[in-house]
């Protein structure tokens, strides 16, 4: 069994933390923005890239965006995920004429 002063100690520290969880609260989690601060944070946040999948599915707007990303005005994460659906697109397509034959 444990002894008494074990058992002191323990529910000091219990105590001592719920009191310094208060305490660190405004450290740890920061009170939420103004609504009007808050929405020039979301308008100024860039947009997500596009993913592959959408770009599989537009093989057109996959083309014309791995055109800008060679020119330099593309964007990297974009760049990669349209070459990627490009290159995927590509060789389903050599797949299928392989099979068919």
């Amino acid at each position: 069994m444990m002894s008494r002063t074990m058992v002191l100690a323990v529910a000091a520290a219990l105590v001592v933390g719920f009191y310094a969880g208060f305490i660190l609260r405004p450290v740890i989690a920061p009170l939420p923005m103004p609504s009007a601060s808050r929405s020039v944070a979301v308008a100024a946040a860039p947009a997500e890239p596009r993913e592959t999948q959408y770009f599989l599915a537009n093989l057109d707007e996959a083309r014309r965006v791995t055109a800008q990303c060679r020119d330099g005005s593309g964007r990297g994460d974009e760049c990669a995920n349209a070459e990627r659906a490009i290159i995927e697109a590509e060789s389903r397509e050599r797949f299928k004429r392989f099979r068919e034959r």
